[in-house]
């Protein structure tokens, strides 16, 4: 299952040297995933040259067309093409693990924070959340639903979200979004798949290797849901809820928020409270949002221990991105001349926009707007977000402190 570049091309590198390069942009890539693919570009095209600039957006348009984490993504194919599955597996441990290190330092401190201190902070976090989302669905609708049809198609899923009350609401509304996104929006649309460089032929994995990985992705995708009329055990159950989530986020980031919250908060495993907490805490640290699966993992009920939860939930989640990069990559230049690829992919990222509306207001409104101050601070970090462009961190510290104030004012 060999990786890598034309033998002409790069240098290869170290699997020591991609854990160094990673670990410290998981120690300082705040802003989420665009802000992160910002981050790579400075790191390895300009002040590295590990690769040139049309080879690196290629790279990105692939990851930003699959589902799951499109930074996580990026960074382990670099990792790969670096230094191959030694790379990989050393640049997904630098950017991630000191992500998810404090995401559970977090869930351990969370249940002792006490009193109108402690209260306030958890208000504030969840108030964080809802200026976080409340921007990510502002730019979303700006930049992937420009046009008439694609409006449309977001509000279609919204209208249907509003009325289906099952567990597959949100597969149905992607599905849905796919198929009008082939029959409405054919036109190309500068900046779409089909107009990136064609350079995917150097970023080489055979095609036996893409399809074990695709055949391992399906596997694990259809056979848990079959495994679990078998076996009911919990380890399965949390294993395959965050798998799911994992294998059905186009855009990655914000967007898992409303399928997380299906498989943790509907089912019992993590209290609303907790989630949104937790949601915004993910605000404050570097790296992968995907992370804030390590405190689901963590906190939530019936695992075999806080560890094994933590381990399940991160594994579950990230596992189905690294899968379909890599039986993607084989293939990644073919499909993408395709125009009805290219427009099912603006059908599926109208509809998203849908799912993370509907998020926005639940749980994330409902849970953490209860008064007008409440209602103060969320709009406040909203336009420090969107019109100042504070970054997150700070907007993170500001709500905490408001959240502080009105607990103890009240």
């Amino acid at each position: 299952m060999e990786v890598n570049m034309t033998a002409s091309k790069r240098r290869a590198g170290s699997a020591v040297e991609v854990l160094l390069v990673f670990l410290k942009l998981g120690l300082t890539s705040f802003g989420g995933p665009v802000a992160h693919i910002g981050y790579f570009r400075r790191e390895f095209v300009e002040r590295r040259r590990w690769l040139n600039d049309e080879m690196f957006t290629d790279l990105v348009g692939l990851c930003q067309f699959l589902p799951g984490p499109a930074s996580s993504q990026t960074g382990f194919s670099l990792g790969l093409l670096r230094a191959g599955w030694l790379g990989g597996v050393a640049a997904w441990c630098g950017f991630t693990l000191p992500s998810i290190a404090l995401l559970i330092g977090f869930a351990i401190l969370a249940p002792s924070l006490g009193g109108p201190v402690g209260s306030g902070v958890i208000h504030g976090l969840k108030l964080v959340a809802v200026a976080v989302v409340s921007q990510a669905v502002w730019d979303m609708a700006r930049h992937l639903c420009p046009d008439h049809r694609r409006a449309g198609i977001a509000l279609a899923a919204i209208a249907i979200l509003a009325v289906l009350a099952t567990v597959y609401a949100q597969l149905v509304v992607i599905v849905m979004g796919a198929l009008l996104g082939i029959a409405l929006c054919r036109t190309p649309t500068p900046g779409s798949l089909a107009a990136t460089h064609e350079h995917t032929q150097q970023f080489r994995v055979s095609r036996v290797a893409g399809a074990i990985a695709l055949g391992l992705f399906c596997i694990l995708l259809f056979g848990l849901p079959a495994l679990m009329a078998f076996d009911s055990a919990h380890a399965i159950r949390v294993f395959d809820g965050f798998y799911r989530s994992g294998a059905l986020v186009f855009g990655g980031g914000h967007v898992v928020l409303p399928l997380l919250q299906q498989e943790t908060v509907a089912t019992g495993w993590v209290s609303s409270n907790d989630f949104l907490a937790g949601y915004g805490a993910a605000q404050a640290v570097p790296g992968p949002l995907f992370t804030f699966a390590a405190f689901l993992g963590w906190i939530m009920t019936g695992t075999q221990s806080h560890a094994w939860g933590a381990l399940l939930a991160t594994a579950g989640i990230f596992l189905p991105g690294l899968l379909l990069v890599l039986a993607a990559l084989p293939y990644w230049q073919a499909l993408r001349a395709r125009p009805s690829m290219t427009a099912m992919l603006s059908g599926v990222n109208a509809a998203v926009v849908g799912l993370l509306a509907t998020a926005l207001y639940s749980p994330v409104w409902t849970s953490a707007v209860h008064t007008e101050s409440d209602f103060a601070i969320a709009i406040i970090g909203f336009f420090l977000l969107t019109r100042w462009k504070i970054a997150p961190l700070v907007v993170v510290v500001l709500c905490a402190l408001a959240g502080i104030a009105e607990a103890v004012l009240h």
